[in-house]
């Protein structure tokens, strides 16, 4: 029991990666704001969404 719960410490303070999911957080909420002040602009932040979605199921598989 005692090493489950050592385990489950490690995982919470383990902080890799954490970096690049904030800036693409970030990115994600300044596309949806510019997405909402210029409605022109929401079709090629979508297509672009599209392509980095795709980028990234073709890089796991």
């Amino acid at each position: 029991m005692t090493r489950l719960f050592v385990r489950i410490q490690n995982i919470l303070r383990d902080e890799r990666g954490q970096d690049l999911i904030e800036y693409a957080m970030m990115a994600g909420f300044v596309a949806l704001a510019a997405g909402a002040l210029l409605p022109g602009i929401s079709t090629s932040i979508s297509t672009v969404f599209s392509k980095v979605g795709s980028v990234m199921t073709a890089a796991a598989s």
